[in-house]
């Protein structure tokens, strides 16, 4: 069974959907027994760093999160919360990833909106069948430092890290169920992962 972590933040459904028509059932829970005992977790979100922080701290999600033991994936804002701290809300974050979460500088149409492919890759199981060519699907003002927990890049302004790996701990800044083909792609790998 998968978990999606169900917080203040939007866009889950279209998560679960995605899960669906890749055969995978899934529920949207903030219970902590059903969070732990599942396969995988996923820590999905559309919405606003601070506000989402303070909702996952009142239901000590935060140090459930942190915790976790198996595969855990997270999706945009969760990826955003995955890192020390966000300049969103002056927010104090997750800190399972070395990197913050800055604001793009003004200089281009922010928010980083629609397709963008890699600028760079490394090797891990997550990439299994991804190439520099890929276009993926963005929507972000925000974005993760590039650090050590970095797997693939991408370039909107500066280049920033669109997809991150600590231990069992993966992210992606843009959202793959919104991704056609190669989002569905990585999504099956996270799934596959052992």
């Amino acid at each position: 069974m998968i978990a999606i972590i169900k917080y203040n933040a939007g866009n889950i459904r279209s998560v679960q959907n995605a899960l669906t028509r890749l055969g995978y059932e899934s529920i949207i829970t903030d219970n902590p027994a059903e969070i732990t005992s599942a396969d995988k977790v996923i820590f999905p979100g559309v919405g606003e760093a601070r506000s989402a922080m303070a909702y996952l701290r009142e239901r000590n999600l935060d140090k459930l999160i942190v915790s976790l033991q198996q595969p855990v994936l997270g999706i945009c804002l969760g990826l955003q919360l995955m890192c020390k701290s966000s300049e969103e809300g002056d927010t104090k974050c997750l800190g399972i990833f070395n990197a913050q979460t800055k604001q793009f500088p003004p200089k281009e149409k922010v928010p980083h909106m629609g397709w963008n492919n890699f600028s760079e890759l490394k090797s891990a199981a997550l990439l299994k069948n991804i190439t520099l060519n890929d276009d993926v699907y963005y929507v972000h003002g925000y974005y993760a430092e590039v650090c050590e927990n970095t797997v693939a890049t991408c370039d909107y302004i500066l280049p920033f890290s669109t997809i991150m790996q600590r231990d069992n701990f993966y992210a992606m800044q843009f959202h793959p169920e919104k991704s056609a083909d190669v989002g569905t792609q990585l999504l099956k790998n996270f799934l596959e992962l052992s």
